[in-house]
């Protein structure tokens, strides 16, 4: 029998979650609270809220072989439904702290659909407790049976399909001693589709592996920043550094050290905020923790600060910025470093112009500030400067007779060294600056 496994909140982790969930032979049906939404991905030409690799294909493929579908309709899409996936991307303010009151709002909305004998898994990003939260917060309302998970997401975008169909495992945290034997078939039944790997813990210790592996991640990013900035003062190459590092057993060839940009998009710093809020709850005094997001934070002046080295100021300067979304191979603005820059330069009066492959047109908001084209070659001619903001394939062609073609010198800052085979060996007409080296 086939399973039939809804997929609540439809923006980036719900349409990969849906569509990937299609591949895998389930019967999938998308919910999503706002209309439009739900709208724009009934009609292919009106396009999806967010661009990933396959995506679009595949949700098309569903829907044509009615093995998908979206809708509006709480009621129509619980009925007769083995899973619920709560897939809600959990909005974050500017200051990194997440609406967590929204998603919870949601997941209630659901209570009175669900089916007797339903399995709810929580994917959005809630702190610990949410889940044992929900499902006591159900019970006392509700008689009829339905198990509660929480299985964190682990998606990287731009290569969001390839990280749900491939993971390392899946974590999958249950309320004990509430869990059923039906219960939890059901979620195997549906996660070895996955993966054979399933790491079975406590709702509590799933929810805190999540904030602990985006803590983790965002700390091992702000040292190797922080370190990097070291060597530019002192003559050492990073990049060589971090071989260093990763040659040592006791860190790995895999650990997350790579120097450039700070991190952005609120992911990262969403988790860390979620476990200084529970330390300080607690009364522990996390200096690390509190540490983390100051020192990102302050890293993400790096490119302007060094526009502002290299060329003795930037005000009234032309530059090119390259990149704007907040990862490769995905057209989201929001939270995007490029963008932040990009007005911060504005501030400073210089004139801006721009480039990105997956943008065909700047959002109302900020589009009388820069000057956006579609060509590459125009962007770039007759600028002080050129930023490698955001690391898109299609930046790969640039070489230096293309650079050089309207002026006679220029400065490339490139912060995650992305094209540093192809311009950081000409020194004499190219000043090439990225993170980690002099």
């Amino acid at each position: 029998m086939t399973i039939k496994i809804c997929v609540f909140g439809l923006f980036h982790l719900g349409l990969v979650t849906a569509a990937c969930l299609y591949k895998k032979g389930f019967e999938v049906v998308g919910l999503d609270p706002d209309e439009t939404t739900v709208y724009n991905i009934n009609v292919n030409d009106t396009g999806l809220p967010i661009s990933e690799p396959y995506l679009k294909e595949t949700i098309q493929e569903g829907m044509f072989k009615r093995k998908l579908h979206f809708t509006n309709d709480i009621k129509d899409a619980l009925k007769n439904t083995d899973v619920v996936w709560i897939c809600f991307d959990t909005p974050v303010d500017n200051n990194d702290k997440a609406d967590v009151t929204y998603v919870m709002n949601q997941v209630r909305s659901l209570f009175v659909y669900l089916e007797p004998n339903s399995v709810v898994i929580i994917s959005s990003q809630l702190p610990v407790g949410s889940t044992r939260s929900i499902e006591a917060e159900f019970a006392s309302k509700h008689a009829k049976s339905v198990t509660f998970a929480y299985s964190p997401e682990n998606l990287r975008l731009g290569t969001a399909l390839e990280t749900f169909n491939n993971p390392d495992r899946i974590v999958v945290g249950v309320c004990f001693p509430q869990l059923n034997k039906e219960g939890k078939t059901k979620i195997e039944n549906v996660l070895k589709a996955i993966s054979k790997n399933i790491e079975w813990m406590s709702a509590e210790s799933a929810e805190m592996t999540k904030h602990s592996l985006n803590a983790f991640l965002a700390t091992s990013i702000s040292f190797a920043n922080e370190v990097a900035l070291i060597c530019e003062q002192v003559g050492a190459n990073y990049k060589e550094v971090e071989r260093g590092l990763k040659s040592d057993l006791r860190i790995g060839k895999n650990a997350y050290l790579k120097s450039g940009s700070a991190y952005a998009g609120g992911t990262l710093a969403r988790d860390i905020v979620f476990l200084n809020d529970i330390s300080y709850q607690n009364n522990l005094r996390s200096f690390l923790l509190k540490a983390v997001n100051r020192s990102n934070n302050e890293h993400k002046l790096w490119t302007l600060h060094t526009l502002d080295k290299e060329l003795k100021g930037v005000e009234g300067k032309n530059i090119a910025v390259l990149g704007l979304t907040y990862k490769p191979n995905t057209n989201t603005l929001r939270r995007s470093n490029s963008i932040s820059l990009c007005n911060k330069l504005v501030l400073r009066k210089c004139i801006v112009k721009c480039h990105d492959p997956l943008i065909k047109k700047l959002p109302k908001n900020i589009k009388h500030k820069y000057f956006f084209n579609s060509s590459i070659n125009r962007v770039i001619s007759n600028v002080d400067a050129i930023v490698i903001a955001t690391e898109c394939e299609e930046y790969k062609t640039l070489t230096p007779d293309m650079i050089l073609k309207t002026v006679p010198t220029q400065l490339v800052i490139d912060p995650n060294g992305f094209l540093e085979k192809q311009l950081g060996n000409s020194p004499n007409k190219i000043r090439y600056v990225s993170v980690g080296r002099r």
